[in-house]
């Protein structure tokens, strides 16, 4: 397997990892300027949205899951396979987010609606384009609806 290495970090937001009310969070996207110039983020200014790929840094080996749970421990909800869930307790701890580009400078991109928090080695950034915007009808259960009632 390839190495993957942080290009840089998230600074500021949120302290700790809390499940809701993400909606407004503003935060950095800090690069490593030892190994990108400024160049690395030309035209990324052009677009309202990126994605990004970060760790959750602070889940230890002891939360790591690989079968099946209830979704934030709720026994209402049914049991899932963590690839069917998008909890932090992930084999490789990666996390996944859409946000929206407030600014562009230099090696800081500043964003909102990121959920990840201070600290997150950030390991890639996209631009959202929404030529892969899902095609067709989505389909979710009704747990994963219930729990983004409150997430943002």
């Amino acid at each position: 397997m390839i190495g993957i290495e942080p290009i840089g970090e998230v600074v500021g937001g949120r302290a700790e990892p809390i499940d809701d009310h993400w909606a407004g969070v503003e935060a950095e996207i800090r690069l490593d300027a030892t190994r990108f110039a400024p160049e690395a983020l030309a035209g990324l200014a052009a677009f309202s949205h990126l994605v990004v790929v970060y760790s959750f840094h602070k889940v230890g080996a002891d939360e790591i899951t690989s079968t099946a749970r209830h979704p934030r421990g709720r026994k209402d909800w049914p049991k899932v396979g963590i690839f069917a869930q998008r909890g932090k307790g992930r084999p490789n701890r990666l996390g996944v987010s859409v946000c929206e580009i407030v600014a562009v400078e230099g090696l800081v991109v500043r964003v909102r609606w990121l959920d990840a928090i201070d600290g997150s080695p950030v390991v890639d950034l996209k631009p959202y384009m929404s030529g892969f915007a899902p095609r067709g009808t989505i389909r979710e259960p009704g747990w994963a609806q219930e729990i983004m009632a409150d997430y943002w």
